[in-house]
């Protein structure tokens, strides 16, 4: 808060009392008992008024504009214009750009120097708001969370420590570097990121975190930090920390809140130092129930039809994170049963399960998906996970082992569920077999869940003509029978088609579900192998002409998919277009 003088407290004191907003008796008390001291600080040690009251009249006697930040949604991309560690030192944030002028709230919006030093920074002229410094100091823990721990270490690490401590003798589990990243994988698990990168830059070292599949920016650090808390993260990965020229990879576990999280740790080398990306795996915060994950309706059937049949193909594809692992682990957790033997190939075993042998892949040691496949045929399995079909002789033995009589599960990168079957052609499988042996295909993307903490609005011209064309046709009509249409698709209390417009849900943005999402639900499409499509895999037919076939079989996209999520209040349009925008 700007320093103010007696004159100037008189006043924002008289304002408060004609506005009604603090009892004349404990002003009178706290004027006589100051003794010297502020009276507003007084009278806010008493609980009599806030700092948010005293920041607002301020802002009026001053002449300033005042903003409540726990009001106010601002953007990543403005967030970081201005570096975390000059808004922590003059608690400044910024809220956005208006006719060429950065907009910036600060609790002591008399610092001139300040304004100008931060004008500077940014090379554009800035607008002045008033903010307590309560909701600033929320608004940086929000953002960048609580690095108490960091900032100790980047005040206790000079350059010449940080090259010292590079040193295996010298990094111990008490050192400040230690401390920092203890800090900074604690945030990564309480916000429940995925990944966690720290990723070197000229002039500094950056901490990104993915959250709830996006990445977000949560500090910066000096360079000389940099060798320091990559050689403790090597020390606890077991790798070489004099190896700088080659990626590694490795893996540790950690306890936070009483929970165990396993941790997969790359490296590789950048241009400016090592890059590491840490992936974090709670499989006691992952659900493994296929309906929780947010497969319903037809897609539901298709897929539990396919694993009971007593052998062939599941497939499903997606790109990299997009829950292709976890949808795995769920459907075998569906058949999981002491009757049957299931054995994993997987690389790495990111989630352990009781009753179910798993085997680690490893290419140093001539174990690899090929290999080991051919081991786990010769153990008498029923159900076989591979982790992924990589090349064309891990598809050729997923494919002779569902011929076999067994079941088969495993994932391919492809963009969408029929994009798997010209991509198993192109590893060489003869069309015959693959059609012979296939069950079902599932293509599958990641969104973000709406928060509890929501709002409904009424969609625009624009977003109505785009649900109707996507979806129209599959929602009830009037004097329909709407509940049988609803269960057959899978989410209950679909709205009747309309073409004024749908009430959707809009997420409260608040520190606990930043920009109104909290958690994930996945978009799916499923094709099931009937025989037209087995016709089309020996004719050798593209994608699009087996999806065209699919979606008249009642396949539902999975942009469709998630156009029905949005509807249901699961997700939001910009959330399907985000990650679904180029698939139809």
């Amino acid at each position: 808060m700007a320093t103010l003088t007696k004159e100037a407290e008189s006043r924002i004191l008289s304002l408060l009392l004609a506005e009604g907003l603090v009892d004349p008796t404990l002003a009178t008390n706290a004027q006589k008992s100051a003794d010297g001291k502020s009276v507003l600080d007084t009278l806010i040690a008493e609980h009599a008024i806030t700092s948010d009251m005293v920041a607002h009249a301020t802002a009026l006697i001053i002449g300033v504009p005042y903003v409540e930040l726990k009001n106010v949604a601002i953007d990543q991309e403005i967030l970081v214009i201005i570096p975390y560690e000059t808004q922590a030192r003059f608690l400044v944030i910024p809220l956005g750009e208006k006719d060429g002028m950065l907009n910036i709230a600060m609790s002591d919006v008399t610092n001139v120097q300040a304004t100008d030093y931060i004008s500077n920074l940014v090379n554009k002229p800035v607008r002045v708001w008033m903010s307590s410094e309560r909701g600033i100091r929320e608004m940086l823990e929000k953002n960048h969370g609580d690095f108490s721990g960091v900032k100790e270490a980047v005040r206790d690490t000079n350059e010449a420590q940080a090259q010292a401590q590079s040193n295996v003798k010298t990094i111990v589990q008490d050192s400040p570097i230690s401390k920092a990243l203890t800090t900074i994988l604690s945030y990564a698990a309480k916000t429940k990121s995925s990944d966690i990168h720290i990723e070197p830059l000229e002039d500094s070292l950056i901490i990104r975190c993915r959250i709830d599949g996006v990445l977000r920016k949560i500090m910066d650090l000096p360079k000389a930090v940099a060798p320091a808390l990559v050689s403790r993260i090597k020390i606890l990965a077991n790798l070489k920390i004099d190896e700088h020229r080659i990626p590694q990879d490795g893996q540790f576990t950690v306890l936070v809140d009483d929970k165990e999280i396993d941790l997969r740790i790359a490296t590789s080398p950048v241009t400016w130092g090592e890059q590491v990306v840490i992936r974090l795996l709670d499989k006691k915060g992952v659900s493994m129930e296929v309906d929780k994950m947010g497969m319903a309706g037809r897609a539901l059937r298709a897929v539990l039809d396919g694993i009971r049949k007593p052998n062939g193909m599941i497939l499903t594809s997606g790109p990299t994170g997009s829950g292709k692992s976890t949808t795995l682990y769920a459907l075998i957790q569906q058949i999981k049963s002491e009757e049957i033997n299931i054995v994993t190939l997987e690389d790495p075993v990111e989630y352990k399960m009781d009753g179910i042998n798993q085997i680690q892949v490893n290419v140093d040691a001539g174990l690899t998906f090929a290999s080991g496949l051919r081991s786990i045929l010769r153990q008498d399995p029923d159900v076989v996970m591979v982790g992924e079909i990589r090349d064309s002789e891990t598809a050729s033995l997923a494919v002779q082992a569902a011929l076999t009589g067994h079941l088969v599960f495993s994932t391919l990168h492809t963009n969408s569920a029929a994009g798997i079957l010209p991509r198993l052609l192109d590893m060489g499988i003869e069309p015959f077999l693959l059609a012979s042996t296939l069950n079902v295909v599932i293509g599958q993307r990641l969104v973000r869940r709406i928060t509890e903490k929501r709002d409904l609005y009424k969609s625009t011209e624009i977003e109505t003509n785009g649900i109707n064309s996507l979806v129209g046709d599959l929602l009830p009509q009037v004097n329909s029978d709407v509940d049988r249409i609803s269960e057959d698709l899978g989410y209950p209390g679909l709205p009747v088609r309309s073409t004024e417009y749908y009430m959707l849900a809009k997420g409260r943005d608040t520190k606990e579900t930043p920009n109104g999402y909290s958690g994930r639900a996945g978009l799916y499409e499923t094709i099931t192998v009937d025989e037209d499509i087995q016709k089309m895999i020996v004719n050798h037919s593209t994608a699009a002409e087996i999806m065209r076939l699919a979606r008249e079989k009642g396949t539902i996209t999975m942009r469709q998919d998630g156009m029905l999520k949005v509807l249901s209040g699961i997700t939001s349009i910009q959330e399907v277009n985000r990650v679904a925008s180029d698939i139809s």
